[in-house]
């Protein structure tokens, strides 16, 4: 009896330790989220990486989405999950983009000078009203090489959009979107297909017809995506740093 009281008792305070500890929100879309049948999908989302980089000192909630824009993961009940758990000391980390450029999908589709810096505005105050720290990332480059070999940027003004908030609102910042765009320049041309999802027809079981995808990202460029994004939270000044496995 003594020894099932000690056992409940070790249970709870297991359980209040992980309710006080903070946790991590991913919010964002396809190319952060986490994918279904990790052992046999060649995909990965950057943010399905980080568990296996951080400490079990916080915990890690990944809301990020497939085709999910600033607006849409909104409109669909999405933010209001996140942000009915916030509290004190948590972090958020908002990255959007890719779908918000979407011009013939008036559910996802947002201005980039307008609805969409509104959008991102509003992530913030809400998350700070929690006492919960925002952090803004732009969006991870394509693989957009032309003929000459030159890495074209395919966003337009939506990064610029996340950096002028950032700036404007004081609010944590990694570029995400540069940092990418290193790590494909990097493998090249060519290597850099090994980052995304390319494959031949019968060459993965996954993908039996064959896939060619420059925005999604194969595992290996999802963990280095990862690592250069907690090198960038590490420099933030911000108490991230003790939770990043060294």
């Amino acid at each position: 009896m003594k020894k099932i009281y000690l056992i409940t008792i070790f249970l709870c305070l297991i359980g209040i330790t992980k309710a006080q500890q903070p946790t991590l929100f991913l919010v964002g879309d396809s190319t952060m989220a986490d994918k279904v049948n990790p052992n046999e999908n060649p995909e990965h989302g950057w943010g399905q990486i980080l568990p296996t980089l951080l400490t079990n000192k916080i915990t890690i909630q990944n809301h990020a989405t497939n085709g999910r824009s600033s607006k849409s993961f909104r409109t669909e009940g999405r933010w209001d999950k996140v942000h009915n758990q916030l509290k004190k000391g948590d972090y958020v980390i908002i990255q959007f983009g890719h779908n918000d450029q979407k011009i013939e999908d008036s559910i996802r589709y947002t201005n980039p000078a307008t609805q969409y810096r509104s959008n991102l505005e509003r992530y913030v105050k809400e998350t700070r009203e929690k006492g919960a720290i925002p952090i803004l990332m732009t969006s991870i480059v394509r693989r957009n090489f032309n003929e000459k070999g030159v890495l074209i940027d395919t966003h337009n003004l939506y990064p610029i959009v996340v950096r002028m908030v950032a700036k404007d609102l004081d609010v944590p910042f990694v570029d995400l979107q540069q940092a990418t765009e290193e790590i494909v320049l990097t493998y090249g041309p060519e290597k850099s297909k090994k980052l995304y999802l390319h494959f031949e027809p019968k060459e993965v079981n996954y993908y039996p017809d064959g896939k060619h995808d420059d925005t999604h990202l194969s595992k290996l460029g999802a963990t280095l995506t990862a690592e250069k994004a907690l090198k960038a939270l590490e420099k933030l000044n911000i108490g991230f740093e003790k939770f990043v496995k060294k």
